[in-house]
């Protein structure tokens, strides 16, 4: 049996972190039997589905690199609707359905007492029984179809995440598959669309495990055989709520892109948000499928770390290679006018500054300096840059001039004799030598960066 797992967003809205997450899992789990990871688009809501969101799910998980094996045939729930309306009515001919014309005055006068009582809400008065008298139709309502839930025993499942799972039938509703205008319903489409893309294994956030019952009564009475469930915890914000843009939280996969996120990093921290293996905290995606079980997966629920993000997304930086970054930050620097199309490879200047950020936008900022003299801080003036400071800027760049082999060692060379002649510490020549080439108090070795920088440039900015 080949393992298939979906993920199947609902093109509502943005592609969200849990969600991310939950199609991370899919993933690696289909990728570690050797199995098929599927995208379904979950578009039935047509009021508030857009083509909008459902560009911004394919972006966002092409960004990521979750790369559905279906990606040339995605199904939209849209596309089936002349299916579900076949196993609805299969559904009614076989009677495993039925059509309930409750009013509306009806079902809210239901859901009070059922809310009194702690009892299914909908009480079965149109589902046909033997030697049961069914109400008198209704000439002004149109019919929804409910599903004929199985009233006796219990529903049990094996979840693969949270252990065994058991839900009394008495405590189902005979859930709505088809409204009055006709159209299915969640519940049942779901259970059509993993019936018939034979997912075997459905992994899925745990604010579904109250579907999982009833959606397991419709596939056996359409005659198939459930896939297995697997229900993870939620991701909770660092307050230990549920994550929401309300809060202030950074909710959309977008957002990390924009503050200067690998994908690769996201995925690795993401990884470990409800999932462990040993004490490993850095890892490539290789790695996490091979790793990766659903055993090993917290059933309790997870906390976002800000900070353990930042430090994941540096540790990635640090081994990432340099003309990848140097292709994701030229953009961030052209935003800022910045042009990095002269002699001085980007790549270059980023081998030398990239152990210093921890996003690309910090990267960016690291290498703005080599291609456009930053203006110094305040502070940093008053702190670093004294009256004899201008003319001490004069006398090195002297010595600088006469270097015949310009390298960070020769440069190098010249700061203790220089320091020694002038009677100061190294920090009164390399701090204001470092705001006048650079226009920062903060940057790698200054020696290192006068030498990539190059002579013309160095003496240019020092004689300006």
């Amino acid at each position: 049996m080949t393992v298939k797992t979906r993920f199947a967003p609902s093109p509502t809205g943005y592609l969200h972190i849990g969600g991310v997450r939950t199609a991370l899992y899919c993933w690696a789990f289909a990728k570690h039997h050797n199995g098929d990871f599927l995208l379904r688009i979950e578009d039935t809501d047509l009021e508030r589905s857009t083509q909008e969101s459902v560009d911004i799910i394919l972006q966002g998980m092409n960004w990521v690199g979750l790369h559905a094996d279906n990606a040339d045939n995605i199904v939209y729930q849209t596309q089936k609707f002349d299916r579900y309306k076949a196993l609805i009515q299969q559904l009614l001919d076989n009677g495993d359905a039925y059509y309930c014309y409750c009013s509306k005055e009806e079902l809210a006068q239901m859901r009070e007492k059922a809310e009194r009582e702690g009892t299914a809400t909908y009480d079965r008065r149109w589902r046909p029984e033997a030697g049961k008298t069914l109400p008198e139709i209704p000439a002004d309502i149109a019919p929804v179809v409910r599903f004929k839930n199985p009233i006796e025993g219990v529903t049990v499942w094996q979840d693969l995440v949270k252990g065994e799972i058991s839900i009394p039938n008495s405590a189902l509703d005979d859930l709505i598959i088809a409204r009055a205008d006709g159209s299915p319903t969640y519940n049942f489409c779901v259970v059509v669309d993993d019936f018939d893309m034979g997912i075997t294994h459905v992994i899925r956030g745990d604010d579904h495990v109250n579907n999982t019952p009833k959606q397991i009564n419709i596939f056996k009475a359409l005659g198939g055989t459930p896939p297995q469930y697997a229900h993870l915890p939620m991701i909770l914000n660092e307050q230990g709520k549920k994550i929401s843009k309300r809060s202030g939280d950074t909710v959309a996969i977008t957002e990390y892109a924009d503050m200067g996120i690998l994908p690769e990093a996201l995925l690795n921290y993401l990884a470990r948000l409800g999932w462990a293996h040993g004490d490993d905290e850095f890892f490539t995606m290789q790695q996490f499928v091979q790793w990766f079980d659903l055993k090993d997966v917290s059933p309790s629920a997870s906390r976002m770390d800000f900070k353990k993000l930042l430090w994941t997304n540096g540790e990635h930086i640090k081994v990432a290679d340099n003309e990848y970054l140097a292709n994701l930050c030229a953009p961030r620097l052209a935003e800022q006018g910045i042009s990095v199309s002269g002699s001085l490879k980007l790549a270059d200047v980023i081998a030398l500054v990239k152990d210093r950020a921890q996003t690309l936008n910090d990267l960016a900022k690291e290498c703005a300096y080599f291609y456009q003299k930053g203006t110094p801080d305040e502070a940093d003036v008053a702190k670093h840059w004294d009256e004899e400071a201008p003319a001490r800027m004069q006398r090195f760049a002297e010595l600088l001039t006469q270097l015949d082999t310009w390298t960070a060692e020769s440069i190098h060379e010249l700061f203790k004799p220089f320091c020694e002649s002038e009677g100061i510490k190294m920090g009164k020549l390399g701090m204001p030598l470092r705001l006048a080439v650079c226009g920062t108090a903060k940057t790698p070795s200054i020696d290192a960066v006068l030498a990539l920088l190059g002579k013309e440039e160095v003496l240019k900015r020092l004689q300006a």
